[in-house]
């Protein structure tokens, strides 16, 4: 498990709701990608769009997600995404998040994801590398 975490508030909008007031499901998985990247980008101290000029990679793609949701958000509340990478392999790696309304957890998620680059003799194609040890030493 690592130990760098990032935590992003989050104002809930209309937009993110279903006729009822309640996010819809579907926009957790929104907030936590969102907040993937936020990782990388807080942890590695670059923009997601010099990931390639810096690391050679055309992301971190995801392959896997899944969302455990225990108690409504809706409408109007502010909550705290906090993610952290629990997992380092050789080309992928797992992020944990949590979705924190009225000091309670209400959301859980996980997501996998590789290290992606294009494949050298077929650059149309991506495939996985990996994932450099100074990227991991970054994370704790």
């Amino acid at each position: 498990m690592t130990t760098f975490t990032y935590t992003r508030e989050i104002k809930i909008a209309w937009a993110h709701c279903d006729p009822a007031g309640i996010v819809f499901n579907p926009r957790f998985f929104e907030f936590f990608d969102t907040n993937s990247w936020g990782l990388f980008e807080a942890a590695l101290g670059i923009n997601q769009h010099d990931f390639a000029k810096t690391y050679g990679i055309v992301g971190i793609a995801l392959v896997d997600a899944r969302g455990n949701f225990m108690k409504p958000v809706a409408f109007g509340d502010t909550v705290e995404v906090i993610s952290h990478v629990s997992e380092f392999r050789r080309s992928s790696f797992d992020v944990e998040h949590k979705i924190i309304n009225r000091g309670e957890v209400a959301v859980e998620g996980r997501e996998s994801r590789v290290w992606a680059v294009r494949r050298k003799d077929d650059p149309d194609t991506i495939t996985t590398a990996p994932i450099p040890a100074e990227v991991v030493a970054k994370f704790g």
